[in-house]
Parts: C-alpha cells; sequence; structure tokens
C-alpha cells in the first residue's frame, strides 16, 4: 500500500503566507493530489504529511476533513485517509461538462478577443510547445491550464468563469495522467484554436474547442487500453 512517505524531489509546495495555516495546508495537499504527487488510492498519514509540510497534525487533519468534503479524499473508519480514485463515470461526466463549458467560452472569445489578447494566447502556447518538447509534463499541463484559463477570460462571462472554475482542478487531475500521450498534437490543436479566435469565426472556435476536449475525454478513458 502506497503512504505518503517518500514524496517525489520538490514536490512538495512551500505554504504561502499569510492566511489561516489550516487553509495554506488543503491549498498544499490539493495541489499534490491534482498534480498526482498523491496519486489515487494513496493513503494519507497525518504525521507524514505534517512533517513533510513542517506543521502539526491538527491542520492536517482539518485540511483532509475538507478534502474529503469536496470528494478529494476518502475517509475509511478504522483504515484511515485515502486520496480518492475516481470512477469511469465520474471522469466522463466532469470532462464532459468541461467540453459544454469551454466550447461556449471559445465562441464568445472569439467574438471579442483584440490583438493583444490573441498575442498573450500565442505566447502561452509557445510555452507549452517548449514545454512539450522538453518533455516537461509538469510544465505542459500548467500551461495547458493556463490557457484554457485565459480564453474564459476572454469570454467576458463571470457565471461561465465561476462555473468553470469549480471544475478546473478536476480537469487538471484527469489531464495529467494523458498530458504525455496527448503531447505535440494538443498543441497543433491549441493553434488552430487560437487561429481561429484570431479570426472572430465563432462557429469554427466552437467546434475546435469541443473536438480538443472531446480529444481529451477519449484519450482519459483509454489510457490503460
Amino acid at each position: 500500500m502506497l503512504s505518503t512517505t517518500g514524496l517525489p524531489q520538490g514536490a512538495v509546495p512551500k505554504l504561502e503566507r499569510p492566511g489561516p495555516l489550516r487553509d495554506r495546508v488543503y491549498e498544499a495537499l490539493l495541489e499534490l493530489i491534482t498534480t498526482r504527487a498523491l496519486q489515487p488510492g494513496q493513503h494519507l498519514v497525518e504525521s507524514e504529511l505534517a512533517g513533510h509540510l513542517g506543521v502539526s497534525r491538527q491542520p492536517v487533519r482539518e485540511a483532509l476533513q475538507r478534502l474529503s468534503t469536496e470528494g478529494w479524499v476518502d475517509l475509511r473508519p478504522a483504515q484511515g485517509a485515502f486520496v480518492h480514485e475516481p470512477t469511469e463515470e465520474e471522469a466522463d461526466q466532469l470532462l464532459t461538462v468541461r467540453t459544454l463549458l469551454e466550447a461556449e467560452a471559445a465562441r464568445l472569445a472569439a467574438a471579442d478577443a483584440g490583438k493583444a489578447a490573441i498575442g498573450v494566447l500565442e505566447e502561452m502556447c509557445a510555452e507549452g510547445e517548449r514545454a512539450v518538447a522538453a518533455d516537461d509534463v509538469d510544465r505542459a499541463v500548467t500551461m495547458n491550464a493556463r490557457l484554457h484559463a485565459k480564453i474564459m477570460e476572454l469570454a467576458g462571462n463571470a457565471v461561465l468563469a465561476e462555473l468553470a472554475a469549480q471544475v478546473d482542478r478536476r480537469v487538471r487531475w484527469y489531464y495529467t495522467p494523458v498530458a504525455r500521450q496527448r503531447g505535440r498534437q494538443s498543441w497543433i490543436e491549441h493553434r488552430e484554436l487560437i487561429a481561429a479566435i484570431a479570426d472572430r469565426d465563432e462557429q469554427r472556435a466552437t467546434a475546435v474547442m469541443r473536438a480538443h476536449t472531446e480529444h481529451t475525454r477519449k484519450m482519459y478513458h483509454e489510457r490503460d487500453k
């Protein structure tokens, strides 16, 4: 059984200050889960986590309770805490919702994005391409999330952005295992998407984003086959 002992070198994020300690511990643990430094099914030992983070066990316990409420951690009687193992149905539902939100964001961005915004998207895409070329999966995942977040920002719809923010971390969680497989093709699709937005082609931007997110969903389900 995997435990928290032996986390990858450099995986443990530094706790940001200021802010309540329990909140900072929560954010640190959530980052370790979404990046899969702590893997689905992994046993989470309070004392070990506290040692890694340089805190007492109490804020770790509080953070695990919150993560359990949000579905990131499973608390099992007489066994302890474990990183939640998402079912195929959970992943499919989340990634389907993501497709709906992102496709609409792409359409809205295409309707109103200016030259400066397109430049930012192109710079992000170039950074993502460099990460793929260097086989830097963590950086590629980060840049993928940033590019999609920027498109959501350009959509200019606060309610849509709020809904997207609720699923963003789970999207990263599901994307990380297939990021290397998606590799260069994902960024080719990003280039196509940026071109559609730059051309103010709402219909094409919607279609490209829908296909792009669907490719990720399908690859997630096929990852172990």
